[in-house]
């Protein structure tokens, strides 16, 4: 994990993500005591929790963002979940301890990644001697009783030498050769979900003891470099020790975030009411700390961070059983996004969507440039959308940019010109009929 401070992980969210100051420090700060943890003797560290964040706030002001961001920043184990995906034990559905079998599966890619990376120039090596085998088999003939083998081994490793020169400066690259590919078995289905998804690896088990079905095909050097790197890799990773590694990952630095945590609140009705409450009690164990089992072994839940997020537009964070409530001691509000906030998303994110249009229509070579003032317009009609429609704050940004350049983007290929200057004139033109037609409006913007 890296060490990054508090002030460090702000800057680094404040590269993707505008404005909501306060959501920043919050996550900031549990990412950071969670490092200062790891630093603590052990009998401490185990007494040490993390502390559960809530965020409140309408759709689209950044906080599935904020997760993801952090997550991606820290290299920690990550996975979004909604949590109206999950029913009560005994109703039809996914069970919530899922979602932590799913954290595990994301630590497994994590840790397999981190592995390729230290025995890739092994399984490299391993690669070139096989493409050389079959690019200079040794003859059919060869015999090491006959008088002449010392000749023939020579010539082979002569013709061997030959080979690898050319297949290191890449001139066989277009040279077919043939290998053997295992076809995997299409996981098999229980009720309606598959095996790999059982508490027990029963798939693991059944490619353990049904014979392997082998194929042989054809394919350039190129393309046989690649399944043949991904087999040596698969060769020489020790999944044991992978699997250990990716629980321990998960157990200490794993982040889910559960997503419309609001929706799980019961009403005044009966009915589907009754999962919901049931979805918060099975919910609770999990965020309080328990064990899970899964192909890999079992989890503990104790010290995994959980970010739950919500509008609670139609609920308050109060409506959640108080044992829930009590662990999730951080609470942040997200604010409402307002124009200044749009002109912000628009262009100092380094993923920005003027920018991200500008390199996609850079692809035809046409250069698009947009004006503050087109900037400015682009803003107020996202901003004045969201106040007069449902709020769905920045993803709005979305759905305006594609109407605004819908024809440049169709006629791009065919343009004699090389450069279009996007004003506020134009802004206008392509948007404020649909913003008059309210009904088109609804259903455009």
């Amino acid at each position: 994990m890296r060490d990054l401070t508090p002030r460090q992980i702000v800057t680094e969210l404040d590269r993707h993500i505008i404005g909501q100051a306060a959501a920043k420090r919050a996550v900031a700060i549990a990412i950071r005591n969670r490092w200062r943890r790891q630093q603590l003797a052990p009998e401490m560290r185990g007494e040490v929790t993390p502390k559960n964040i809530l965020m409140i706030g309408p759709t689209g002001v950044g906080k599935t963002e904020i997760a993801r961001r952090l997550a991606k920043l820290t290299g920690a184990p990550f996975i979004k979940v909604e949590a109206t995906k999950y029913t009560e034990v005994g109703y039809y559905g996914r069970d919530v301890e899922s979602m932590v079998r799913d954290l595990v599966e994301n630590a497994i890619t994590l840790v397999m990644e981190r592995e390729r990376q230290t025995i890739q120039d092994e399984a490299r090596e391993r690669v070139e001697e096989r493409l050389l085998e079959l690019l200079a088999p040794p003859p059919i003939d060869y015999d090491p009783e006959a008088d002449d083998a010392d000749a023939q081994r020579t010539r082979h490793e002569r013709t061997r030498k030959k080979m690898r020169a050319l297949l290191q400066a890449g001139e066989l690259d277009e040279h077919k050769v043939e290998i053997a590919l295992e076809q995997k078995m299409p996981p098999m289905m229980i009720g309606s979900i598959g095996v790999e998804q059982a508490d027990m690896d029963l798939q693991g088990m059944l490619d353990k003891f049904l014979p392997k079905n082998m194929t042989r095909r054809e394919m350039t050097v190129t393309d046989a470099r690649r399944v043949l790197f991904d087999q040596e890799c698969e060769n020489l990773i020790n999944k044991e020790k992978v699997h250990l590694a990716a629980i321990d990952l998960a157990e200490n630095l794993g982040i889910i975030f559960l997503d419309e945590i609001d929706k799980i609140v019961a009403g005044e009705s009966r009915g589907a009411d009754v999962s919901r409450q049931g979805v918060q009690r099975d919910l609770l164990p999990i965020v309080e700390g328990t064990t899970v089992q899964s192909k890999y072994g079992y989890i503990r839940t104790d010290h995994v961070l959980f970010v739950a997020a919500g509008a609670f537009s139609r609920a308050k964070p109060s409506d959640l059983m108080p044992e829930l409530q009590g662990r999730f001691p951080i609470r942040v509000e997200l604010s409402d996004l307002t124009k200044a906030d749009f002109i912000q998303i628009l262009t100092e994110p380094k993923s920005a969507l003027t920018k991200q249009y500008t390199a996609l229509l850079g692809t035809e070579g046409l250069e698009i440039t947009f004006t503050p003032a087109a900037v400015e317009a682009l803003a107020e009609y996202a901003f004045r959308a969201n106040q007069t429609m449902q709020n769905i704050g920045a993803r709005r940004l979305a759905t305006i940019m594609e109407r605004l350049l819908e024809e440049i983007s169709f006629t791009a290929p065919d343009r004699d010109i090389s450069s279009v200057e996007i004003g506020a004139e134009y802004v206008k033109e392509r948007l404020e009929e649909l913003s008059r037609d309210e009904d088109l409006s609804r259903f455009m913007l």
